[in-house]
């Protein structure tokens, strides 16, 4: 479940001057080692207040005051922090970085055995299963025994991993009785991973069978995706679609599409299967023939948001996005993919979104957004935007070595 953190809305600035900035001045080739010079100071300071305190400590945001707001191990964020640092050390191998995301890492060992959400894909896949691609093999058993804890979640009959519990906090006044959400697609990695590790094939037929719902449900005739999917626990059959974290039913929630185009180029990744390849495509079009996006490519916190353009963008959105379109690039000759994720890091590479360090709460990225319908997180950095554009450097860096993203 996602527990949100209260932040009030503050002002938010036009980002029209973006093409114009100074910092647009860097050079393509240098933009990979002035943010990881820029990250790694920023999250030097984050760490060195954190380890300070004799506590480990896990960053997500800042409140209204500009404090600093922690949260706990079973948080639906709390892979994200250990997970930059693993990408840290893999962008600078400074074994620093190593150790303090073994540490981070080490502290979400109970979430293995987490089963009342199904956010564990984003806490575990983002530390151990980043963890055991550097090397801690040792994370094996982690990572199985936490796609074993999600597998508790699949709905035969529906054919469906249900993302959140019924009876708790907000979503009992919904009316839902199987709730799925477009994120959940990012649990699926897991899942894959899982089946490669342990010789279980139960892992991936549950994540093929969640995939091919969501294909079949999730998505309108414009390629747009919803973000709540309820389904009938008797016979399978969708009973509601809705939204939680987008304006309204109908609209289209700037990170769901994220999530979406992210999650079916993972799930092409594992499966060869061209449905997925095809519909991340279509989301892509979408995306970026949309009259709604600003020409910076950093989208607005939703596509049909009533103040456009003086409406919250959302970085993290953008972040995830350029993330899958490197890998996306991959699988497709068109050099429109990378080209379109290049233009994105750039941007989020200006003085508009990118915070001077000691700033920001010593996050990377600024102009995020949580949840606008809950008033929650709404024009601040969060720790997943920060993952996601460290996560984009990685796979850049990778791609123009000419290595494997992975």
């Amino acid at each position: 479940m996602k527990n949100l953190l209260l932040v009030a809305s503050t002002t938010f600035v036009s980002l029209g001057f973006v093409f114009h900035s100074c910092n647009t001045e860097i050079k393509k080739a240098d933009i990979i080692a002035d943010n990881v010079e820029n990250a790694v100071k920023q999250y030097t300071i984050q760490t060195d207040i954190i380890e300070k305190s004799g506590e480990i400590l896990n960053p997500r945001t800042i409140n209204t005051k500009g404090e600093i707001q922690y949260i706990p191990t079973d948080d639906w964020c709390s892979g994200f922090f250990p997970g930059s640092m693993w990408y840290l050390y893999a962008l600078t191998n400074d074994t620093k970085w190593e150790k303090l995301a073994e540490k981070y890492t080490e502290d979400l060992d109970s979430i293995q055995y987490l089963t009342w959400h199904h956010d564990v894909g984003f806490m575990i896949g983002s530390s151990y299963l980043n963890g055991y691609l550097l090397g801690k093999k040792e994370y094996k058993n982690v990572i199985v025994q936490t796609a074993k804890a999600l597998s508790t979640r699949f709905r035969p009959t529906a054919g469906v991993i249900q993302s959140w519990n019924v009876d708790r906090g907000w979503q009992s006044q919904r009316g839902w009785e199987c709730p799925v959400i477009i994120d959940n697609m990012m649990n699926l990695e897991l899942l894959f991973e899982a089946t490669t590790l342990s010789g279980d094939s139960t892992f991936y037929n549950i994540a093929v069978a969640h995939a091919n719902t969501t294909l079949k449900n999730h998505f309108r005739k414009d390629n747009s995706c919803c973000h709540v999917v309820d389904y009938d626990l008797s016979n399978g059959e969708v009973r509601k679609k809705q939204t939680a974290q987008g304006y309204a039913d109908e609209s289209v929630w700037a990170r769901g599409q994220a999530w979406a185009i992210y999650g079916y180029t993972v799930c092409y990744r594992y499966t060869h299967d061209t449905r997925y390849l095809e519909q991340a495509q279509k989301v892509y079009n979408f995306i970026f023939n949309n009259p709604k996006l600003p020409s910076d490519l950093i989208p607005y916190w939703d596509y049909d948001a009533p103040n456009i353009p003086n409406e919250p963008r959302d970085a993290s959105a953008a972040a995830v996005t350029a993330s899958a379109l490197y890998e996306l690039s991959t699988y497709l000759s068109d050099k429109k993919y990378k080209e379109t994720a290049d233009k994105i890091v750039e941007n989020l590479s200006t003085p508009a979104y990118r915070a001077e360090i000691g700033t920001n709460g010593n996050f990377i990225l600024m102009h995020s957004v949580g949840s606008i319908p809950h008033g929650q997180e709404i024009d601040v950095p969060l720790n997943y935007a920060d993952y996601y554009f460290l996560e984009c450097l990685l796979r850049k860096s990778r791609l123009e070595k000419g290595k494997s993203i992975r």
